[in-house]
């Protein structure tokens, strides 16, 4: 117990008190924004607006790129999304956009933002040598596993700018789905909060893992609820 504690708390001892305060404060309207989001409440997006800007100046001073490109993207989607489900599509009946599934142009839509995202993240990475740039893409790969399957957490590290690449196309995609209420923006919700929870902790930040772990179990339960949201719709 008192390794793990150690290991949640060593980060933070060198840290600055209003770096802290702000992780702490972002890590919590992240949590009530997807709360909200569960409730398809539209106060997901003001809540998650101001969580994501803070992020926006951490992850600037923690020099992660790929979760800062992630974080002002669900800036301008919050925006998006906020005007999505505010806007009345039938003003005679005083209805919103509701809760549906993808079609095949959605899903194209997604797999094309999935791939542009993670080819801009690995160029970002690779100009910044934050990934090796000297690598071909089997290399890539065997380079990714070797440091992934290690027993030490150092050369587990390294591995981490791969996973911010899904992370962060799987994410481009979910806030998008999430924007126009297409149910399965909460599987790729899952994925990224899967990959996140560990992800952070390794980084050393661990009220932002704590705030991943909540993700997951909420995306589960908002998946659920909108399901079953979406199954008595279309009996009406």
């Amino acid at each position: 117990m008192e390794t793990v504690i150690n290991f949640l708390t060593d980060p933070y001892k060198t840290a600055e008190t209003y770096m802290i305060w702000l992780e702490l404060i972002a890590a919590l309207l992240g949590i009530l924004s997807v709360w909200f989001s569960k409730k398809e409440n539209i106060l997901v997006f003001p809540t998650g607006l101001v969580s994501t800007l803070i992020y926006v100046y951490l992850l600037s001073q923690w020099n992660y790129y790929g979760d800062l490109i992630i974080n002002i993207y669900y800036s301008i989607m919050s925006i998006y999304g906020w005007y999505m489900w505010s806007r009345v599509i039938d003003k005679t009946k005083n209805e919103h956009i509701s809760i549906s599934r993808t079609n095949f142009i959605d899903k194209l839509k997604s797999f094309g933002i999935f791939v542009f995202t993670s080819v801009f993240v690995i160029a970002v990475y690779r100009h910044y040598n934050v990934m090796p740039n000297n690598l071909n893409f089997s290399q890539s790969v065997n380079y990714a596993i070797e440091k992934l399957t290690s027993n030490n957490l150092q050369e587990f590290r390294k591995a981490t700018p791969y996973l911010d690449t899904f992370t962060t196309g799987a994410a481009f995609v979910a806030m998008w789905l999430m924007a126009n209420k297409k149910i399965e923006n909460w599987i790729f919700w899952i994925s990224v909060n899967i990959v996140s929870v560990p992800l952070y902790f390794v980084k050393g930040y661990g009220f932002t893992g704590i705030q991943y772990f909540i993700f997951l179990i909420l995306a589960i339960l908002g998946y659920i609820e909108w399901y079953h949201k979406l199954k008595m719709h279309n009996k009406t």
